[in-house]
């Protein structure tokens, strides 16, 4: 009779095969897998038997068309040959290498493999020659892997069942393999092909390939946004558009990346940096879903609406026409609109709810979600209600640049788009609660931001941040730079980036002849205005000041606080001062027409002031109007303030008057001496047309004589076209054209239409803008440029090669952005030049004289809404100095930069793991056959002095094996990295998982020979990998330091914000961790 074998304590199939085993007994085997573990285990029986049969049954599987990640999961299962989930602590010993050597001279010398597609139940039989007592037959739902031999704990519903002795039924089973093992039409001899799989586990790995076999683990998940095969469906047609077929492949990547996040999550954020492309790429998109007939909406600045329109039209620029575009094109100030039309679309019966696609350019313009006291709801307000929330499920892809400014509510805003204001809405991708999550990340900026500025690195930023933000970003955003294209994609394809020469910084004086007052006196007359103008809400009689904030307070947080007017009122003069000194810093005439401006309101107030007081008009208060009768309160002339009407009757007129004309008298003085310098002695100016007349002369590409000139301000922009058109085409012949957001559009071309901006820029940019299309028969260019930050993003004008900032700006991203017009991939130009004007004072110097000017500020409450602010005005004082920019404007000063390279910039680039993935991207393109059949638990040994400041020690690769587990503080849960020392000390814990994928990098890639000294050298201390107790012993350290940071965050759950973190499962055994694989780093 049979006898179940419990595989508990003595009583296992292991110990049952050993007792009975001699030099006389053969061996046969039918399972579904073995481990080396198992062999391992029954060593020196094996090797005294006369043999050992074994077949492999194989499961019939379709591999070469089914997704990366299926294939993936595929081979997981075939790899069982390093161990299953149960041998995990067998795994972890780090001895693996050792034990498949031992195997693999087992096999050689004892085994043969067979494989048969689906063979009966597994089963062990042992045959005897000598003494029948000792035949055994073992059936039952088990491998012949460490727990179906009982060696580890495993978990089998049905015990395997023994009989031992000469029943005739072990007689039959034995005839029944014999006959099986002997029809080579059904079998098929496969011990070559189980030696090379032991060999893989033994044999040396470079240490490039350590890195590409770890990658592949860490982000099989993430497989499906790398496989164009499974997120491209065949058969839609797709493959054969023209949108497809001009995408460079970086593009295409990113594309494909873009359709599975967008199915996958609802949403992506395209975060190319500047120059990249981004409008083809979501225009790639577009059609993808316009093949699957959803309706697709693009919002767009109005500045760029041409940019999108143009693929929807019968227009001869149209090169896509033949994709026939379909989706529509609205403003985003539509959406403040409730009549009208915006180009044939009439906004008052447009069903904003039945778009499945909805396309958002330079969606950082939607990062703030401010309060409001409007019945009107603001853009973002009505895009989230009337859009995203209503009607049909709405897919949402943000383009920008820089959708992360200095608030996390800048992406936490965008991304509530994608979830629909759902902060839950990703817990099944492990974000448990995107709020809390950036609001973690919020607090560690704020502290990052109290930090010294010359310690205020983006380094620092990336170290405090909390793993949850890193994963949350990856997950959505699709972000490559500059250098990521340069590295990762042939430039034969896309063509070289045009090189960069060091930029030219301009330091010039306000005149020729001193005539005007040094920028420190400036400074001290512009701090000392009240600028009581645009303050009235403070000189309101404070028994009716509660009335009028009833009226203009704003009410946020579901009531909970209250924005106060007067606080509004205080910030926006701390906002006038910055501004006339910016205005000054940009040209004399911009800071005199101000002054001008501001007089003539003072003027006109003190009029009316006086009016008053003389009887002119008669006072009214506010106490005269009922509650009914507020509306038509202001329909008289009695009142001040624009958006902010006050009655005069209900202000201490006296004080108010006092305050303005001490403003007045001290304006005066300053437009006084201003008025001094005109044109002539404009020294600024000057320089410019020097500047101008060089680059004509000596052009850094050969006949490119195009410029364009920045700058902040339209009346700057005015004032120099006004003194330069003229001078060009008299003296050098060339056409100037001029650009403002307010719609100032001029030029000195003739002979050809200019409707707006976008002809200005066709005639000015013709290569990029395909003019030729349009007027085939035009010659004249315009070669001169001069426009306001209306046209700093989204437009290629790269037929330039340079490129003017007349006057900087303090943030050193708007400077990057206005340079990205003419650094772009596949440049005519193989140089491009940057200018920059700087104040003609030391940097220290300079940064002391705006921080004096804005130390007047009035800030906000952060209280008040949860957010710095929401006149966008930080909360933290340094913050709103500028000594926080100053390592940035001096490396602006020495070098043009990417925005993943200005220090203290946080950019998306710096916090998802692209690289990475495209190094695994790559490597799947060469080695995916070779990765499938990688198993666990390799490693490979690289040399220290690869890195600087990188100590001995090893980078484990580890899999927390409990699945119950929702949340860690790594971003890559379930993988846990960590480097530790030889000493056993966390070198770099598993927190900073990005961290050691960097160093990993560095370590290992294209070190693709072996380190034969560092390798003899291990194996002699190891004994050949026999003995890994110093291995093993950092190993079980790492999970101490794991498990011990786990425990502290669990206490530390219950004073943070969102409750405890008993849900979390701690690291109980080493059982609970994996070892996938792990990096050993030695010096040479």
């Amino acid at each position: 009779m049979p006898r179940v074998v419990t595989n508990k304590g003595d009583d296992t199939v292991a110990n049952l095969i050993s007792s009975l085993i001699d030099d006389n007994s053969m061996i046969s085997i039918m399972t579904s897998s073995f481990s080396i573990y198992a062999f391992h285990a029954l060593q020196k029986q094996i090797k005294r038997s006369s043999g050992m049969r074994m077949i492999l049954s194989e499961v019939a599987v379709e591999k070469t068309d089914s997704s990366l990640l299926k294939r993936f999961e595929i081979a997981e299962k075939e790899n069982m040959i390093s161990g299953n989930n149960y041998e995990i602590r067998l795994r972890n010993k780090m001895n693996s290498a050792f034990i498949a050597r031992e195997t693999s001279e087992i096999i050689r010398q004892k085994v043969l493999f067979k494989k048969v597609l689906s063979p009966p139940s597994n089963q062990i039989f042992i045959e005897n020659f000598k003494d029948e007592d000792k035949r055994l037959n073992i059936a039952g739902a088990f491998d012949f892997t460490g727990d179906g031999l009982g060696i580890v704990e495993g978990e089998q519903l049905f015990p395997p069942q023994a009989l031992i002795g000469s029943e005739s039924l072990v007689d039959i089973f034995v005839q029944n393999f014999n006959s099986l093992w002997e029809d080579n039409k059904l079998t098929q001899n496969i011990t070559d092909q189980i030696l090379e799989k032991v060999k893989k586990l033994y044999q040396e790995n470079t240490p490039e390939w350590i890195y590409f076999v770890s990658l592949y683990h860490i982000f099989h998940e993430q497989l499906d946004e790398l496989d164009e095969k499974k997120v491209i469906k065949e058969g839609t047609g797709f493959k054969d558009t023209i949108i497809w077929n001009k995408l460079y492949q970086f593009q295409k990547d990113g594309v494909v990346g873009l359709i599975e996040k967008l199915e996958k999550y609802n949403g992506a954020i395209l975060a190319d940096s500047v120059g990249l492309g981004k409008t083809f790429s979501a225009l790639a998109v577009i059609k993808y879903y316009e093949l699957r007939n959803d309706r697709v909406l693009v919002l767009a600045p109005k500045r760029l609406k041409d940019n999108w329109t143009i693929y929807t039209q019968n227009d001869i620029r149209n090169v896509l026409n033949q994709d026939r575009f379909n989706y529509d094109v609205l403003n985003h100030t539509d959406l403040s609109r409730y009549h009208g039309f915006s180009g044939n679309i009439d906004l008052r019966t447009i069903n904003w709810g039945n778009y499945d696609l909805v396309v958002i350019d330079e969606s950082h313009n939607f990062r703030n979600n401010v309060a409001t006291n409007n019945e009107n709801p603001t853009r973002y307000h009505r895009l989230m209600k009337d859009i995203i929330k209503s009607g049909v499920k709405t897919k949402v892809l943000m383009l920008s640049a820089t959708p992360v400014n200095n608030r996390m509510n800048d992406i936490k805003n965008q991304i509530a788009f994608i979830t629909e204001d759902n902060s839950l809405a990703l817990q099944k991708f492990g974000i448990d609660d995107i709020d809390q999550e950036l609001r973690k990340a919020q607090n560690s900026f704020n502290r990052w931001s109290n930090l010294n500025p010359e310690t205020r690195t983006t380094r620092q930023f990336l170290d405090a941040v909390n793993p949850g933000y890193f994963k949350l970003l990856d997950m959505l955003t699709i972000a490559r730079s500059r250098k990521h294209i340069e590295k990762y994609y042939d430039s034969s394809e896309i063509g070289e980036f045009p090189e960069r020469l060091l930029p030219k910084t301009i330091k010039a004086n306000i005149d020729e002849k001193n005539l005007f007052i040094p920028l420190e006196e400036v400074n001290q007359k512009i701090s000392e205005l009240s600028l009581a103008l645009y303050t009235p809400m403070s000189y309101v009689m404070p028994q009716l000041k509660g009335k009028y904030e009833s009226l203009y307070d704003i009410k946020v947080k579901d009531g909970k606080s209250v924005f106060k007017q007067v606080d509004r009122e205080q910030a926006l003069t701390g906002l006038i001062r910055v501004n006339l000194l910016k205005r000054m810093e940009s040209s004399i005439h911009s800071f005199r027409l101000t002054l001008e401006r501001i007089l003539q309101n003072l003027n006109d107030t003190i009029v009316q002031i006086d009016e008053y007081k003389n009887g002119d008009i008669i006072a009214k208060s506010i106490n005269d109007f009922s509650e009914d009768d507020i509306e038509s309160m202001f329909d008289n002339e009695q009142w001040v303030g624009k958006k902010t009407k006050i009655l005069l009757g209900d202000m201490d007129l006296v004080k108010w008057r006092g305050a303005l004309q001490d403003d007045r008298l001290l304006i005066q003085k300053l437009y006084e001496v201003a008025t001094l310098v005109t044109s002539y002695e404009d020294s600024k100016l000057n320089n410019l047309k020097e500047i101008i007349r060089k680059k004509i002369i000596q052009p850094i590409n050969p006949d490119n004589k195009k410029i364009i000139i920045f700058t902040a301000f339209s009346d700057t922009a005015e004032y120099l076209y006004n003194n330069l058109s003229e001078q060009n085409l008299e003296e050098y012949g060339l056409h100037t054209a001029l650009i403002t957001g307010s719609g100032g559009q001029k030029t000195t071309i003739e002979n050809v239409e200019i409707k707006d901006m976008n002809d200005i820029l066709l005639h000015f940019s013709p290569v990029s803008k395909g003019r030729s299309q349009v007027y085939p028969d035009v010659v004249e260019e315009i070669d001169i440029l001069i426009a306001t930050d209306t046209i700093s993003e989204g437009q290629n004008l790269q037929d330039a090669d340079f490129l003017i900032n007349y006057d900087i700006h303090w943030n050193p991203v708007r400077v990057i952005q206005r340079f990205g017009r003419i650094d772009r991939i596949g440049s005519r130009n193989s140089k491009i030049q940057l200018v920059n004007f700087w104040p003609n004072m030391d940097l220290d110097e300079y940064i002391n004289l705006e921080n004096r000017v804005r130390g007047r500020m009035v800030l906000m409450n952060a209280s008040a809404t949860g957010e710095d602010d929401i006149l966008n005005i930080k909360n933290n004082k340094e913050m709103n100095d500028l000594s926080y920019r100053k390592n940035q404007l001096r490396q602006l000063q020495n070098e043009v930069l990417d925005l993943e390279d200005v220090n203290g910039a946080i950019s998306i680039t710096d916090v998802t793991f692209t690289d990475f993935k495209a190094d695994l991207s790559n490597a799947i393109k060469s080695y995916e056959k070779e990765l499938l059949a990688a198993p666990k638990g390799m490693f490979a040994i690289t040399d220290a002095s690869l890195v600087n400041g990188v100590d001995p020690g090893v980078i484990l690769i580890l899999k927390q094996n409990r699945l119950s587990i929702k949340k860690d503080s790594t971003s890559l849960l379930p993988y846990l990295l960590i480097y530790m020392n030889m000493d056993g000390t966390v070198k770099i814990n598993h927190t900073h998982a990005r961290d050691i994928l960097n160093y990993f990098k560095q370590l290992t890639i294209n070190q693709d020979e072996l380190f034969q000294d560092l390798i003899d050298t291990f194996n002699e201390e190891t004994d050949d990998g026999k003995n890994m107790d110093e291995y093993s012993f950092l190993l079980n350290q790492a999970i101490a330091a794991i498990k011990g940071m786990k425990e502290e965050q669990g206490r530390m759950s219950l004073f943070s914000p969102g409750g405890t973190n008993f849900k979390v499962r701690q690291l109980d055994s080493v059982d609970e961790v994996e070892l996938i694989s792990f990096l050993i780093i030695r010096e040479g």
